[in-house]
């Protein structure tokens, strides 16, 4: 599994059955917290199994997710490089297991491979610009621009069409877009009607281009 992750994709069998000497795997049911903010832990996370969301919260309660990670993705990287408290809380969408990496065994391992350096430097970066598209949607799309940007950003193809799955909540929506449920709800109640997307029990799916417009 972890030569189908792109950091350790350069690892050579060898280094890779090494490194999976010393992890360890757990199951979690959906709706668990796997990271809190602020928690002074320092593995890394593979996701095997499952889908999770990484997100922050203010003081109020107010909660805005920053990422949807699925199968092959990872977190807790930033904990590895550095020595600071974690900078989102992490929760379970699904049923999902992880495969554990304690930072010792990553730091041999990085300074036994040049090349997983520059994959996680190039991961970082990529996370960068990801960080840096978000923000330019929030300050420069309306609520319905936004919307439709994260739908197709998570959307991927299943038998010819694009579907979000497993299906998220108008709430969860609206804490990635930075706008109210309400909001959302009218927004997906207006795709709904133009036929512009399905939404069933377990997914959400694009049937057509969405206008570029609200």
């Amino acid at each position: 599994m972890l030569n189908q992750v792109y950091l350790f994709s350069e690892l050579a069998p060898a280094d890779t059955s090494a490194l999976t000497e010393h992890t360890h795997t757990r199951s979690y049911p959906a709706n668990s917290i796997l990271i809190n903010e602020g928690d002074n832990t320092d593995s890394l996370y593979v996701i095997l199994e499952g889908e999770v969301k990484a997100y922050a919260c203010d003081e109020a309660g107010k909660e805005v997710i920053l990422s949807i990670l699925r199968a092959g993705d990872y977190f807790g990287e930033l904990s590895l490089v550095d020595d600071e408290p974690r900078s989102a809380s992490v929760m379970t969408l699904t049923a999902t297991r992880v495969m554990i990496i304690s930072k010792a065994n990553f730091k041999q391992c990085l300074s036994d491979n040049s090349e997983l350096a520059f994959n996680l430097i190039r991961a970082l970066t990529k996370q960068v610009r990801g960080l840096t598209e978000n923000v330019k949607s929030l300050a420069l799309m309306d609520v319905y621009g936004r919307v439709a940007h994260t739908l197709l950003d998570l959307a991927k193809e299943t038998d010819g069409k694009m579907v979000v799955k497993p299906k998220l909540t108008h709430q969860d929506i609206a804490h990635i877009v930075g706008s109210s449920r309400e909001m959302v709800s009218r927004i997906f109640k207006e795709l709904t009607k133009g036929n512009y997307i399905t939404v069933n029990k377990e997914s959400i799916v694009i049937n057509e281009k969405l206008p570029p417009g609200w």
